[in-house]
């Protein structure tokens, strides 16, 4: 079937990022995937692509336009490359949504400029040691001064993506107890400088996958934080964070597609080249229909990214919407990739060839953003059961 989820437009952008990959990431990929992280001057050349503001308003240095499909597109390249962007998914996918709905003319104007040209790299701080997926149990807490005109930040956060290279983190901490009516009440979000006195970056977490986006640790000690960095209003943060989680909800959903996409390529390349027996592994009957399977599921995951993904540029997608589509396409990418895997024998575990790291990258997506079984319960609360 004909996909009408993209047009000219998006075309010539695929082209122009495709051409960007294979001159910019792929001759030095192998480098990145060593050290753990992609360098820090490479955002500064993603902005220059413009990358980071085709959802920005032209009067703060971006495009000003208004749809995901672009970030969808990205998805699909980079997916296609068996590369990541390093942390800069966090900055665009996660960051930029609370900073439009939020921040007041006079912070966009301080904070968008630098934004889009990845002067300054930004990142989400919400998880804390033992509290995963209960954000209502955290216990980060920024206290307002005497006089009024900063917080005092005191805490520690973890499982922050973009960590080791953010300038600006937008942290999630308890300016009010919660009450008894309501355990979430309370949070409010604060944009802090990560040159702040107080602020410490802990470990670069070594993680099963995802090597070249920095994850790390995050601690406040008496972190002063401007009042004028509160963004939105005070009490109001888990609202917020619940209003961004169906985008969130879709990225990891169409990334995981465009993942199990790139797998089925990486697969019907190999057993196509690869000789067992004295013919091309793709003769064998098994290789033919494990690779009609996988292509069955892909196409049924296209289908509901591709749904998904003009419900949220509708502005339609429901919360419940968002988790069925993150939890299908994750699953359908967890069920392809280990089997086109196993169709490449010994060599599909070594990191050399991208279906490892595939493998390997997509486990999170089942994790993040919510697991999968935080999904299903949102489903089924849809569902009325």
């Amino acid at each position: 079937m004909r996909r009408t989820v993209f047009n000219e437009d998006h075309e010539a952008f695929r082209e122009t990022l495709r051409a960007f990959i294979e001159a910019e990431v792929v001759p030095v990929y192998d480098e990145w995937f060593a050290a753990g992280q992609a360098p820090r001057e490479f955002y500064y050349k993603l902005g220059e692509l413009g990358i980071f503001g085709i959802n920005v308003p032209e009067e703060f240095g971006g495009a000003g336009l208004d749809s995901h499909k672009f970030e969808a597109v990205l998805y699909e390249e980079t997916a296609r490359a068996g590369v990541q962007f390093g942390g800069s998914g966090v900055h665009v996918l996660l960051a930029l949504p609370y900073i439009k709905m939020l921040a007041t003319d006079e912070q966009k104007k301080r904070y968008l400029p630098k934004f889009v040209s990845g002067e300054e790299m930004w990142a989400i701080a919400m998880t804390e040691p033992g509290t995963g997926s209960d954000l209502a149990g955290m216990k980060t807490t920024a206290k307002l001064s005497e006089d009024g005109t900063h917080y005092v930040l005191n805490g520690a956060k973890t499982f922050i993506t973009g960590g080791v290279h953010a300038d600006k983190v937008i942290v999630c901490a308890r300016t009010s107890a919660p009450t008894a009516e309501d355990r979430r009440f309370g949070i409010s979000l604060f944009a802090v400088d990560t040159k702040s006195e107080g602020y410490s970056i802990g470990r670069k977490l070594d993680k099963l996958g995802l090597r070249t986006s920095d994850t790390a640790e995050l601690a406040f000690v008496d972190v002063k934080v401007p009042a004028e960095d509160l963004l939105g209003e005070e009490n109001k943060g888990f609202y917020y964070l619940g209003h961004n989680l169906a985008s969130e909800r879709w990225g990891i959903a169409f990334g995981a597609y465009a993942q199990a996409k790139a797998a089925v390529r990486f697969a019907k390349q190999y057993v196509q080249e690869r000789t067992v027996f004295g013919k091309p592994v793709a003769h064998f009957q098994n290789t033919k229909f494990e690779l009609a399977a996988c292509q069955a599921e892909v196409d049924a995951a296209e289908a509901v990214a591709d749904r998904a993904t003009e419900a949220l540029d509708a502005g339609e997608l429901t919360p419940a919407e968002a988790a069925s589509a993150k939890l299908f396409c994750t699953e359908v990418a967890h069920r392809v990739i280990d089997r086109c895997l196993q169709l490449h024998g010994g060599y599909g575990y070594m990191n050399e060839y991208p279906i490892a790291r595939l493998y390997a990258d997509n486990r999170v997506n089942r994790i993040y953003g919510g697991t999968s079984e935080i999904m299903k319960t949102i489903i089924a609360k849809n569902m009325g059961l």
